[in-house]
């Protein structure tokens, strides 16, 4: 099983990074996360045995999940062989403290997590290529939303389509 954990929004804040989102189709193609599909993620798990849910559950089980105040304020692109669009949220010290010690419970539970920084964002699109743009047009102002949950994400292909499937909350 493909897992990830992640803080899931609420409709009127998927409207709003929708509303992001649209803004950039405007501008060219590619592949756009879906209104079901948009989380943060906080750590990718990838490839967990069934046999090992228990141990996740319980390394969430010991974080504690404040009342987290999350404002999206930036607009990016990671460019690799294409790019990447994606929205930012400021870098909260709440939100840090909750990933940081979410990250020590996996690894102190014998998982494996990237090393490389965490940078909090949502994927807007993939696989487009539409060079510099104005991200004050994509992005007129910032937002907020508040989060109180983390919840341990499938990650599956039914029918070619991807899905993301709530296993646990916390």
């Amino acid at each position: 099983m493909r897992l990830f954990i992640a803080i899931g929004f609420d409709d009127a804040t998927k409207g709003k990074i929708l509303a992001v989102q649209r803004r950039l189709k405007e501008l060219g193609s590619g592949r756009f996360t879906t209104p079901e599909n948009i989380h943060l993620t906080l750590a990718f798990l990838g490839e967990v045995g069934e046999d090992r849910l228990s141990d996740v559950k319980a390394a969430m089980d010991k974080v504690s999940v404040p009342r987290l105040k999350l404002s999206f304020e930036n607009i990016g692109c990671f460019r690799r062989d294409s790019e990447l669009w994606w929205i930012g949220l400021r870098e909260d010290p709440a939100l840090l403290k909750l990933q940081k010690e979410l990250s020590d419970s996996l690894k102190e539970a014998g998982f494996k997590l990237e090393s490389r920084r965490f940078r909090p964002h949502i994927t807007l699109a993939r696989e487009m290529n539409i060079g510099r743009v104005d991200s004050k047009a994509l992005l007129p102002g910032r937002f907020e939303t508040e989060a109180d949950s983390i919840s341990l994400m499938l990650s599956s292909r039914p029918n070619g389509k991807l899905t993301y499937t709530e296993l646990y909350r916390k």
